[in-house]
């Protein structure tokens, strides 16, 4: 069974615990704390560009106008 438990610290708390780490556990927290940054971030671009107005044949569509425009150009 596991049990919660639930600590309230200051910034300034926490800082102090992390200066006290040796420098390879600082370098992996280092590295956590930078993924959760990073998968917040993408998560939010992805949010961003979520929509249900495209589809995969809106895809096809504009893929094939603009291979007829560099199609065109070459040839002229």
């Amino acid at each position: 069974m596991k049990a919660a438990l639930e600590i309230n610290l200051s910034f300034d708390q926490i800082l102090s615990v992390v200066k006290q780490l040796p420098k390879q556990q600082k370098i992996k927290l280092s590295k956590e704390l930078e993924k959760d940054v990073i998968d917040s971030r993408l998560s939010a671009l992805l949010k961003t560009f979520k929509t249900k107005d495209l589809d995969l044949n809106v895809i096809h569509e504009e893929v094939e106008l603009v291979r007829e425009q560099i199609y065109g150009k070459q040839k002229r």
